[in-house]
C-alpha cells in the first residue's frame, strides 16, 4: 500500500476507497474548519493567513518529540514515529465518520 504524503492526497485516497490510516470515511467538512481554524492563527492584513502553519505550534511539536527539527529550509516537516501514531489516531478520533 503506497504512503499519502499530503493530507489533500490522502483524503482522495480515502474517497477513492483505499484505505489509509483505518479509516474509511473521513469527514471533510470538519477537516475543512480545523484547516480554517488552524490557517487563522497566522491572520494578518485583515484576512490573509500564511499558507503555512504557524511556526509556534511546529515548535511545540518538535519540543514534544512529534516531528523532527523544523528549523530548515525544507518545505515540509518530517513525524516521528510517535507523531505519526498521533496523527493517525487524531485524524480518526477528529474527523472519521461513524
Amino acid at each position: 500500500m503506497r504512503r499519502c504524503a499530503r493530507i489533500d492526497f490522502a483524503i482522495r485516497c480515502v474517497e477513492e476507497g483505499e484505505q489509509r490510516s483505518g479509516i474509511m470515511d473521513i469527514d471533510t467538512d470538519k477537516l475543512d474548519a480545523a484547516a480554517l481554524a488552524i490557517l487563522s492563527l497566522t491572520l494578518h492584513d485583515g484576512s490573509r493567513v500564511w499558507k503555512g502553519m504557524d511556526w509556534d505550534i511546529t515548535d511545540r511539536l518538535f519540543q514534544k518529540g512529534f516531528i523532527e527539527n523544523p528549523a530548515s529550509k525544507a518545505k515540509s516537516l518530517v513525524l516521528t514515529e510517535q507523531g505519526l501514531e498521533l496523527a493517525k489516531r487524531a485524524l480518526e478520533e477528529q474527523f472519521g465518520k461513524g
